[in-house]
């Protein structure tokens, strides 16, 4: 049960009015996310503001972001993913479902049991520390995760946090493998030209995807509604959805908003204190996905960067964007296409996992 932390705490904030607690986290957000942004740090848009929530909820504020709203962020969130699914990754499975299989149980198996671990040694709660060690789209995750009995809260605190220690890592390693100094990154356009029938398309489809998950009940209805509805529209009907830059900021936004403002002190303490444990479950799940980066090498003759980035247990968009840096040395269809097989099967078999670990930990 979420308690509003002027509940239990009078902080600064607690007696401004909602207005002056909503400017003054959309100050903090602009900070936030404009540091991390100039220092191009991964997914700055959902980090920063869920950071500035925190800090604005610890210190007292009662505000929340309105329920019709994160379920719009939610279903914007499901068409990227369900729009970004591509033929010819798609088709790509049936060449390397060998390397596939391997990459993809390895690794979620890994993750289980450190998740297993972690909920076994009481450092966080029952299905919490399954979903929060789960490779995979981290936002996905977090969504998925509240659907399933675990706390959103510290799912996101695992799972963002693994996204800048993976993230970086992977930066690293593919500065040393390649040479990248001469590489632009080109500027993001947050306000490009829109072709309007697309992006009506693209509304409609966001509002028909939401509706139908609630219909359905679905799971993390609004999300897997939208990812359903993206993908129908995009592999059935072969349309490309418009999906602007500054809507999908917008929408990261509203979800680390969401998440943010329901941290208290108390969680926030949980979180602090199980810091330790859970940055050693990062590190060993990323020498595991290093290990079997080696072994594909190896055993495939499979590039090792290629191989590493494949393996790379999760921020699926950090790695796509660091691999189209370095298009020229690595598979970037291979790297595609394990991440996406591996995102699919924690996305199907994530929830009966979760309950069968949680339970053999007594959580």
């Amino acid at each position: 049960m979420d308690t509003a932390p002027q509940a239990t705490f009078q902080g600064p904030l607690t007696r401004l009015t909602p207005a002056l607690q909503w400017l003054f986290l959309v100050c903090l957000t602009a900070v936030f996310a404009g540091v991390m942004l100039y220092g191009t740090m991964p997914a700055a848009l959902l980090i920063g503001p869920m950071l500035a929530a925190v800090t604005t909820g610890a210190l007292g504020a009662g505000i929340r972001v309105p329920g019709l709203v994160f379920a719009a962020a939610q279903t914007l969130v499901g068409l990227l993913i369900g729009g970004s699914l591509e033929p010819a990754i798609l088709a790509s499975f049936v060449d390397i479902w060998p390397i596939l299989l391997i990459a993809v149980v390895a690794t979620v198996g890994a993750s289980s049991f450190l998740g297993f671990i972690v909920s076994r040694w009481k450092i966080l709660p029952g299905t919490t520390a399954v979903w929060g060690s789960a490779p995979g789209a981290a936002t996905a995750m977090v969504l998925m995760a509240g659907a399933f009995g675990a706390d959103a809260r510290l799912v996101a605190f695992m799972q963002y946090l693994r996204v800048i220690f993976v993230t970086v890592a992977a930066a690293v390693i593919a500065r040393l493998w390649v040479d990248t100094s001469g590489v632009e990154v080109p500027a993001t356009v947050w306000f490009p030209s829109i072709e309007f029938n697309a992006f009506a398309i693209t509304l409609a489809t966001a509002m028909v995807g939401g509706a139908f998950g609630r219909l359905v009940r679905l799971p993390a209805p609004f999300f897997l509604g939208g990812m359903l509805a993206g993908a129908v529209v995009h592999l059935g009907g072969g349309l490309t959805l418009e999906l602007p830059p500054w809507l999908m900021g917008g929408a990261y936004m509203m979800v680390g908003w969401t998440i943010g403002l329901k941290f208290d002190r108390a969680l926030l303490r949980t979180a602090f204190k199980a810091l330790p444990q859970v940055v050693i479950s990062i590190v060993a799940l990323m020498a595991f996905c290093g290990a079997l980066a080696w072994f594909l090498h190896v055993e495939w003759g499979i590039d090792p960067l290629t191989a590493y980035l494949a393996t790379s247990p999760g921020g699926m968009d950090s790695v796509a964007i660091i691999a189209a840096a370095a298009s020229q040395n690595v598979n970037l269809s291979f790297i595609m296409a394990v991440q996406m097989a591996r995102f699919l099967f924690v996305l199907l078999a994530g929830p009966p996992i979760s309950r069968m670990v949680a339970r053999w930990a007594g959580g």
